[in-house]
């Protein structure tokens, strides 16, 4: 009996899928792409349309031989090449390698490796979308072109053997422009107060000089003038002049897109792109988890959506109800504002099955492997939760015609930061305040003047260069990890 044929890009992927399919299926992997422009010459003809020439990638030979093999003998042929335009072109490209007039040939794509997601892809099965397919050839072609045509300049006027690229050009340009920016900064002296204050209840805080009486911004620019202040205020008195209580409330933040995953693994674990990129995929293919076999951890992690199925949401919803209480439950499912260039192809990043919680595979998993499934797991649950909420207290303190404020909150509700916590975040509004009153004279403990210079804008890390070309909508999710390790490597 004929089997059905299953092509996927990896090997790991394959045994995962294989898995999950019976013995009428067999899962095949094309290594990736198996077709490229010639590597030692433009292989685009300019004067006939831009018309491309693909060849087969050297070393790919035996990787055909063995999908043409497989496809002689089966049925039916399932392409389910990672769902992107890169992954269209794969599938456009094996077709035409392997398909020998083969009518059952057909596009499947599930944006997760889970059982129930590949078994109902197979069942309704699609076509090669052709949109995607040239996308893919025309990003290509553009590529080569750029490469091709820039490479020369770069030849004569830096040094031979270097190649351009259309996206790491510009980002290597906003490196440079950020390198000038900090060697032309010139400094400019200033000057800060910080108070110790206690009231009648003896707690002491701290309240930093903000403007002056007359409301312009409290700017000292020279230690003459610091003085003569300093001097003045040490001899007069600290009086509270407002007190203002609001309540204020800190939305979760979205599941993870490509670019967030990338900013936060670095921010956090001080994970490259590309290490983060490769982990991902390492959590996407499945890995083997024990008594719970093979298994897709994360969802496809090539994406610029913060959208989640309603079967993920229902789930989560029901584990948030369960392990936090109804109370951590919003009683409609969050929704994020998509942003404008986003192509909405795929899902958000998330877990495939909300119940594997991190600590029950901590065993199974590396450390660094752990440490990105518990940021994504952590993440996609907390994206479904409360907000959390403060109440955020400030006190404007005068002393000779200087308004000092103390700022301080106090968390009313911990909601999603029960689950996850940006570490990014400054905590500085996380100080106590004692009880003050208008009017209140308060006690000065201790003035701190200090000396200080501006500073240059900071160096690009790999965070902050891809949050800058993203804010730009200088390439793809997919090319990030790229961009930045080609220009280190470079």
């Amino acid at each position: 009996m004929s089997k059905k044929l299953i092509i996927v890009e990896s090997p790991a992927k394959a045994r995962t899928i294989s898995r999950y399919l019976g013995n009428e299926f067999e899962v095949k992997a094309s290594v990736g792409h198996i077709k490229d422009l010639p590597k030692n010459r433009l292989g685009v003809d300019i004067d006939k349309n831009f018309a491309p020439e693909f060849k087969i990638i050297p070393g790919k030979e035996k990787v055909i031989r063995e999908l043409k093999k497989a496809a002689k003998k089966a049925s039916e042929i399932y392409l389910a090449a990672d769902p992107d335009r890169e992954g269209e072109a794969i599938c456009f490209h094996v077709a035409s390698e392997i398909g020998n007039g083969n009518k059952n040939i057909y596009r499947v794509m599930f944006n997760e490796i889970t059982r129930k997601t590949i078994v109902e892809a197979v069942k309704k099965p699609g076509e090669i979308n052709e949109n995607l397919v040239h996308a893919q050839f025309a990003r290509r072609i553009l590529d080569r072109i750029v490469g091709y045509k820039i490479s020369p300049l770069l030849w004569e006027k830096v040094r031979r053997g270097l190649s351009a690229g259309r996206v790491q050009t510009v980002a290597l340009r906003l490196i440079v422009d950020r390198e000038r920016e900090i060697k032309n900064f010139k400094p400019e002296e200033y000057w800060t107060f910080t108070a110790t204050l206690s009231g009648k209840s003896g707690e002491t805080f701290a309240a930093k000089a903000h403007k002056f009486e007359d409301g312009k911004k409290f700017k000292v620019e020279n230690e003459k003038v610091a003085r003569e202040i300093e001097s003045r205020i040490k001899n007069s008195p600290f009086e509270v002049i407002s007190k203002n209580s609001k309540k204020r409330r800190e939305k979760p933040l979205p599941p993870f897109i490509t670019s967030k995953l990338q900013q936060e693994a670095y921010n956090r674990f001080k994970f490259t792109a590309k290490k983060t990129m490769m982990i991902a995929q390492r959590l996407y293919e499945g890995l083997d988890l024990g008594e719970f076999g093979r298994v897709g951890l994360i969802t496809y992690m090539r994406t610029d959506s913060t959208r989640v199925s309603e079967e993920a949401i229902n789930s989560v919803r029901e584990l948030i109800k369960k392990e936090m209480g109804e109370n951590y439950l919003p009683q409609k499912p969050n929704v994020f504002k998509k942003s404008k260039s986003a192509q909405d192809a795929h899902e958000a990043i998330r877990p495939t099955n909300v119940e594997l919680k991190p600590e029950n595979l901590r065993k199974y998993l590396s450390e660094d492997e752990y440490k990105l499934y518990n940021l994504i797991w952590k993440r996609f649950v907390a994206s479904q939760m409360k907000s959390a909420e403060f109440e955020i207290t400030e006190y404007e303190i005068k002393s000779d015609g200087v308004i000092f404020l103390a700022r301080g909150s106090v968390l009313l509700f911990d909601g999603y930061l029960k689950v996850y916590r940006n570490q990014i975040k400054s905590d500085e509004d996380s100080r106590l305040l004692p009880l003050l009153e208008v009017g209140e004279i308060l006690n000065l403990n201790k003035l701190d003047v200090e000396q200080k210079f501006t500073q240059p804008p900071s160096r690009y890390t790999e965070a902050s260069l891809i949050r800058t070309l993203e804010e730009k909508g200088i390439g793809r999710p997919s090319t990030y990890a790229t961009i930045v390790s080609t220009i280190q490597n470079r």
